[in-house]
């Protein structure tokens, strides 16, 4: 029996809490088969970005093109895309190979506060990518960049869910606005593809270690779309996931530390 395989568009995390680094474990963790096509490598670790080193862009679509030609992934997480060169390479090598299942995380700014993203990718991401993506997963300060407003509670979150659903394209997508960098709750908002408001509703886990919760939930939502759920089922299966990473807290590192991306097996 075949395994199905994911594919994760990233950035490495030299420390191993983010970005492919998480990708991979949590691909491995729902016992699937990860793929990669690495977009920058980073020097970083829990206190911070020391360096990024962008792929060339068209290298970055040279491996999504390898990928696609051999073992053909079912689901396609999008996650660091460091410059518009990198995101338009993106775009028009998924839409290349026909790419379904597409998850896009907009990875602006890493836990420990680095800028991730350059403004002119924000635009690129916004024309080119986001009308391919299936669902995309932006946190509060991410939402308000995609949909250029402010928000400060749940109707703030879907007013911005609404506009970035709009820029998804006449076909729409799903959004999902994660609440954890909210002040009060850490509910989050799934916006599905008719328009229809879903909350997930959970407590806040008492944890500073958050290095790569974004990743890994993208992630968790490829997982379950190649392993052949619904969006929602998917969202919530990586939802239970993400959850149990960080109350499994390995505690690691001198600041935001990673998740245990392999709790349910320990």
């Amino acid at each position: 029996m075949a395994i199905p395989a994911v594919l994760s568009i990233a950035g490495s995390d030299s420390s191993g809490g983010a970005g492919i680094q998480a990708d991979i474990k949590t691909i491995a963790a729902y016992q699937l088969f990860a793929e990669t096509a690495i977009t920058a490598l980073t020097a970083q670790n829990t206190t911070g970005v020391y360096g990024v080193v962008e792929t060339d862009p068209d290298f970055v679509a040279l491996q999504i093109r390898t990928v696609f030609d051999d073992i053909r992934p079912a689901a396609v997480k999008i996650g660091m895309i460091g410059s518009g060169a990198i995101a338009s390479a993106v775009a028009a090598s998924l839409v290349a190979v026909q790419a379904s299942n597409i998850v896009l995380d907009p990875v602006m700014v890493a836990t420990s506060g680095s800028v991730l993203m350059a403004d002119e990718a924000v635009e690129t991401l916004v024309e080119q990518l986001l009308p391919l993506a299936d669902i995309v997963t932006p946190n509060i300060p991410e939402a308000e960049v995609l949909s250029q407003r402010g928000i400060e509670n749940e109707n703030d979150m879907v007013a911005a869910a609404k506009i970035i659903q709009t820029a998804m394209g006449s076909t729409g997508g799903w959004v999902l606005v994660k609440g954890g960098h909210g002040t009060a709750g850490a509910d989050d908002l799934l916006l599905t593809e008719q328009g229809r408001e879903v909350w997930m509703r959970h407590k806040r886990i008492a944890t500073s270690n958050t290095h790569g919760t974004g990743c890994t939930l993208s992630s968790a939502i490829a997982c379950g779309l190649a392993s052949g759920f619904d969006m929602q089922a998917s969202v919530a299966k990586a939802k239970k996931y993400l959850s149990g990473a960080l109350e499994n807290d390995p505690m690691m590192g001198q600041r935001s530390g990673p998740l245990d991306h392999m709790w349910d097996y320990r």
